[in-house]
């Protein structure tokens, strides 16, 4: 039985009519980053890659965003992984490390008037001696700018100070001066970008600090839409208003499945506006171009891209949200004030006009519990539209044109139904965009041999393999000592990470694998120790990184041990003296997290030598074996299943920098005799078209 809903009786007014004091409307979009969100998207195949970029950035087709901000690349976790930095050492430079730059340019090749931003998560360890606030820092933007505009042809619209990780009044100070004696003068500043209860209290501060009031040109938050301790207080919007500085929200979270997540995402940016000022409002993010086992790979992506070596990718319902605004608006448009409500109903309504005649109302009825009759008058020079076009989402169907609505003497009416999205628009050449025979998912390829031999010119790949997701650290293809190419783990110091950091390692594969035989070489120096990992079903919550699964690890000393990792160790375990606490830690188990050695040994010393490390396991069976000889064979049972890595140790302000080589992935039947090649239909990042 259909459920029946009396109308509200009285219809809501709401006239149209732009004013002078309207604010600027900065875009809305979402993040690329915060946890090498597109790790696995670089290698998907063509015409697959560049489907899904239109998807998210092509005018009028898709998403439609207006807006994009990037991470920064550090070298240290930001959720999902890590992503390689620029500038691993001091004296260490790079431009065409990574994937960063290439989303952004193949973002505003898609969308010139593209609005782009950024910010870092983490930095490397050398960075001010330990300290973010530093001139160093303000060098390492520039520098990374330097490259984007000198390599690529791109300039930044904005950046930030540093992503959720509190305030520093002097660093925006030197920021804006770095910025502005290096050529960047038109790179605006937003900060603090903060998350908790107090992150307005700096604009409250910025009166007795004119140096940093005037460095920094816009006010960013985080979470706006968290109801109502999000909102910007009324203070601190005064004060805003006062020193004429805009409102941002640098990002917020939509974490929601289905419709429900489609028709937050509108609230989200419609309440934005409404409750807090905000003129730009990123969520968080863009494509789950990473494995499922990562934290948030499917929430809150408008895309799910697991799967590169099929080119099978899926849509999201919430992509259809950000079209609603995407495709009807533009960047420097103005939010109509006079048309901005709450509906008395349940809902809320925006509306933004071009200063040009064109205006579009975006609508949702999250709340209402009935339809709601709105009626809508129009003035100033907008009243010469001769139909509107609509565009709604329910639960039923998202993003479906409906008829046309026709002013009458400058007014018109929309019947809005409950839980429903609707854009009335003055514009036109909005569509539903798809693309027909998107691949089959299939799993993952088995057997799998990489011996990194393909990759001629590294460069031309972000210095990445495929397939290989970087957790922590930075996992690149370089030279190998005796000829051709090999896998490194490059970073020499833990670094300023977002997140709690653990050691540096990769993952690939599936996370469904039971019985599994993996290989590889390693290559490590005396005092590093380096390790191949096994069933990892587990790489952390978002906020730190310690993984579930099995390892076997081996130093360039000859000690190797067998260890079954269980996750974050529960520090309410910790009881007791020094020893009785490194008893507990040595006996972690899969409910208290922690390690558990299952055997450990000395072989005689390899270092810079290369050893064959190999892992099967069959049932509870977890077998070793070290360059050919069965170290260990243990019967253990508290990881069934899970992907494999590759794992570099960290000797106290050491990271360890093995190499690795010749990594081979079977069921124990079947082993690869040959590298397994790219999807035939893939191309490098670097060095070709944009599109």
């Amino acid at each position: 039985m259909t459920e029946q809903f009396d109308p509200i009786r009285e219809p809501q007014s709401i006239v149209i009519e732009p004013d002078a004091s309207d604010l600027r409307f900065d875009g809305i979009g979402a993040v690329n980053g915060g946890g090498a969100t597109s790790v696995l998207l670089k290698d998907y195949p063509e015409p697959q890659r560049s489907q899904i970029l239109d998807l998210v950035f092509r005018p009028k087709f898709g998403a439609s965003v207006s807006a994009l901000l990037a991470e920064v690349p550090g070298d240290g976790n930001s959720t999902q992984g890590s992503m390689p930095s620029h500038s691993h050492t001091r004296d260490d430079l790079h431009t065409s490390r990574g994937y960063t730059w290439w989303i952004l340019q193949q973002a505003r090749a898609r969308n010139a008037r593209l609005s782009l931003d950024a910010v870092a998560w983490s930095a490397p360890g050398w960075i001010g001696n330990g300290e973010f606030w530093s001139q160093d820092m303000a060098d390492y933007y520039v520098t990374w700018l330097r490259i984007l505009r000198d390599e690529y042809g791109l300039e930044l619209d904005a950046i930030g100070c540093r992503n959720e990780k509190g305030v520093s009044l002097p660093f925006a100070r030197t920021l804006r001066d770095t910025l502005d004696g290096s050529g960047f003068s038109n790179v605006r500043l937003h900060a603090f970008d903060n998350w908790p209860a107090d992150k307005f209290d700096f604009v409250r501060d910025l009166a007795d600090h004119p140096d940093a009031r005037d460095a920094i040109d816009i006010i960013g938050a985080h979470v706006m839409y968290d109801k109502p301790d999000g909102h910007i207080p009324a203070d601190v919007l005064a004060l805003a208003r006062q020193m004429g500085k805009p409102i941002w929200n640098t990002e917020d979270h939509v974490y929601k499945d289905g419709f429900d997540c489609l028709i937050s995402i509108v609230e989200c940016f419609n309440e934005n506006y409404l409750h807090s000022a905000a003129t730009k409002t990123i969520l968080w993010y863009d494509v789950a171009g990473v494995y499922p086992m990562q934290p948030y790979s499917v929430q809150p992506a408008m895309i799910l891209a697991h799967s590169p070596w099929s080119g099978h990718y899926e849509i999201r319902e919430a992509l259809w949200g950000y079209a609603h605004y995407g495709q009807f608006t533009e960047l420097g448009w103005a939010y109509v004030d006079s048309a901005c409500a709450v509906l008395d109903g349940g809902g809320t309504a925006v509306t933004l006009a071009s200063g040009h005649g064109e205006y579009s109302v975006i609508v949702e009825t999250k709340d209402a519990s009935a339809p709601q009759r709105l009626q809508f008058a129009v003035g100033g020079d907008l009243t010469s539209a001769s139909a509107l076009c609509v565009w709604r989402s329910t639960q039923d169907e998202q993003f479906v044109r409906l008829d046309d609505i026709v002013p009458v003497g400058g007014r018109f009416e929309l019947w809005a139904e409950p839980d429903a999205v609707y854009s009335i628009s003055t514009t036109t050449g909005q569509q539903k965009g798809c693309f027909p025979d998107v691949p089959d998912d299939v799993p993952f390829p088995m057997p799998y041999r990489e011996d990194f031999s393909s990759y001629s010119e590294p460069e031309r790949h972000g210095m990445l393999p495929r397939y290989t997701a970087d957790i922590a650290g930075a996992f690149e293809i370089v030279d190998r000592p005796e000829g051709g190419r090999c896998l490194q783990q490059v970073v020499p110091v833990p670094t300023l990470s977002w997140a709690p950091d653990w050691r540096p390692y990769t993952i690939a594969g599936d996370e469904s694998w039971q019985d599994v035989e993996v290989s590889v070489r390693v290559s490590v120096e005396p005092a590093e120790s380096a390790a191949l990992m096994a069933r990892v079903n587990h790489v952390g919550t978002g906020y730190g990184i310690e993984p579930k699964g099995y390892y076997l690890e081996v130093t360039g000393d000859g000690e190797w041990r067998l260890v079954s990792s269980n996750g974050k160790l529960d520090k309410s375990e910790l009881v007791g003296d020094a020893e009785q606490q490194a008893i507990i830690r040595a006996q972690g188990d899969a409910g208290r997290g922690g390690e558990r050695v299952l055997a450990e040994g000395r072989l005689s010393p390899s270092a810079g030598l290369w050893r064959v490390l190999r892992l099967r396991c069959e049932g509870s069976i977890v077998e070793a074996a070290i360059d050919g000889e069965v170290v260990c064979a243990v019967s253990d049972s508290t990881h069934a299943h899970g992907m494999v890595g590759l794992l570099a140790g960290a000797i106290g302000e050491r990271l360890s920098r093995p190499l690795f080589d010749d990594l081979r992935i079977g069921d124990g039947a079947h082993v690869a005799s040959e590298s397994t090649g790219p999807h035939p239909s893939w191309r490098p990042i670097y060095g070709g078209s944009t599109r």
